[in-house]
């Protein structure tokens, strides 16, 4: 008998449920390859004009992506284990990421591109990125004042900033009020316990990702005691939309990081 030889191939149909993966197999020139996306994708925009939705962040249409017949199913974290584990169920490959840190989403990039054959896209994507942070430690260190800030990327129960959040803040020359909390990789434990804290604490600079929902100033004008805050009382609330700095992917090191240094630059400017 003769034996065929083997031959392992990569993936050529590929779900992603998350945003980030998206934009990164659109970054690498893979993106042929996807067949299917969240709903809640917004870059890049084309993906969302030409990709069929088969997902929101925590569901799932399960008969559809069967339908795709996808090689391989992308995920994030674990709340979206359960959909994960219901596709491994249904007999679908799955790969779900779980990183949280700016060194994290590099290394997703590096295994995403291996991942599909384009480790050589990868490597220069990512060495692009990190010399795109570079520019922002730099630009960081010529600020004579380092602004104090606070994230709030919810706002019932004030939940504080996840790390690589925290991470580009500090980079690109902030200094995250509520540091601490970076470790922890879940929301839950991000939760103030005491509103009064962020008083206490006087930032500089607050800033809001609600998560998917619009930033309403007013909510905030409206806490007890927070018009005593630097940041509330001189107006200095911005909003960054949550598919910019919430995403654990390319956005938050490029978008994102632009986003901050030009609001911490502004801040100086006025300080100094």
């Amino acid at each position: 008998m003769t034996l065929s030889p083997l031959r392992p191939s990569l993936p050529s149909r590929i779900i992603c449920l998350t945003e980030e993966t998206t934009e990164t197999l659109y970054a690498l020139g893979a993106d042929d390859l996807i067949v299917g996306i969240s709903g809640f994708t917004v870059r890049p925009a084309v993906a969302r004009k030409t990709k069929p939705k088969v997902s929101t962040y925590l569901d799932a249409n399960f008969q559809k992506i069967l339908d795709l017949k996808p090689d391989i199913v992308l995920a994030w974290s674990d709340l979206q284990a359960p959909i994960c584990a219901e596709l491994i169920k249904q007999g679908i490959e799955v790969v779900c990421f779980n990183h949280r840190s700016v060194e994290g989403i590099l290394s997703m990039i590096l295994r995403l591109g291996a991942l599909v054959g384009r480790s050589a896209h990868a490597e220069e994507y990512t060495a692009t990125l990190m010399k795109g942070l570079e520019s922002h430690r730099r630009r960081a260190a010529l600020r004579p004042l380092q602004p104090r800030v606070y994230f709030e990327e919810w706002y019932d129960p004030l939940i504080t900033g996840i790390c690589w959040v925290s991470e580009l803040i500090d980079l690109c020359g902030g200094i995250d009020i509520f540091a601490e909390n970076r470790h922890f990789p879940d929301a839950k434990r991000r939760i103030l316990a005491d509103n009064s804290e962020v008083i206490r604490r006087a930032p500089d600079i607050m800033l809001a990702s609600w998560c998917g929902k619009g930033f309403k100033k007013e909510k905030v004008l409206a806490r007890e005691g927070w018009s005593a805050i630097p940041a509330i009382a001189e107006h200095r609330m911005h909003e960054i939309h949550s598919a910019i700095i919430l995403q654990p992917g390319p956005a938050a090191l490029t978008d994102g990081a632009d986003i901050l240094s030009r609001i911490f630059d502004g801040w100086a400017a006025e300080k100094s």
